[in-house]
């Protein structure tokens, strides 16, 4: 295995995934939004039409939005709270890593050897990264959403349009988001429990085997 990719395999294997199952979701997606247009009399799109539908970037960006929320949510309230036992909280009363220096060293990112402003946005950069864009995939959301409300209202009614700020009140799109946050905050907190008193071997997001179920994680 050539270097680069055993350094990268873990980042590699995951996007390698998404992919792969963007790519099906798409390919069925497609196939199921032509069997509505046919029942409805419309004309069936082509595979590449169809990835500029509000079908398709309703159902993506709705996903996203969802995992980038639990994702950022996760690392902004894991700095600030605690789970006793638990392989992915840090031990009750740690503000820091014990192992991170204060004082910047010469290959320090840049931020950090400069200080001020830049570094308080770089301490918190992570979680304000995974937070934007989550921002941006349920601007999608909306916008993907209110393209096939639209069209779902055309074909069975013929209703006009509305935009994409009516939409946004609608319990249509906020049923949409709150199946998918309640099931990825379910996933987290059930890992957090989980993590508790179950391992597994060689992984980071375990603690180790013979570790005690109350030894709580760094």
């Amino acid at each position: 295995m050539p270097r680069w990719l055993r350094e990268n395999a873990l980042t590699v294997a995951m996007l390698g995934a998404f992919l792969i199952f963007l790519v099906l979701q798409s390919v069925f997606g497609w196939q199921v939004h032509n069997e509505e247009l046919t029942q409805y009399g419309a004309a069936p799109l082509s595979w590449w039409a169809y990835l500029g539908t509000g079908h398709f970037a309703e159902a993506v960006f709705e996903n996203w939005e969802s995992e980038f929320l639990q994702m950022g949510g996760y690392v902004l309230l894991t700095a600030y709270l605690v789970q006793q036992g638990s392989a992915e909280s840090k031990p009750e009363g740690q503000t820091d890593r014990p192992d991170d220096p204060r004082r910047a060293r010469p290959d320090s990112p840049w931020p950090v050897r400069v200080g001020g402003l830049p570094l308080a946005v770089y301490r918190n950069s992570l979680s304000i990264a995974l937070l934007l864009i989550f921002a941006g995939s349920f601007l999608g959301h909306l916008f993907g959403g209110v393209a096939e409300y639209n069209q779902e209202q055309a074909l069975e009614s013929g209703a006009a349009p509305i935009g994409a700020w009516q939409f946004l009140f609608t319990s249509d799109f906020w049923f949409q988001s709150m199946q998918n946050w309640q099931s990825e905050f379910l996933a987290v907190g059930v890992l957090i429990l989980l993590s508790i008193v179950l391992r597994q071997h060689a992984s980071p997001e375990s603690k180790p085997v013979t570790a005690a179920h109350a030894e709580t994680g760094a």
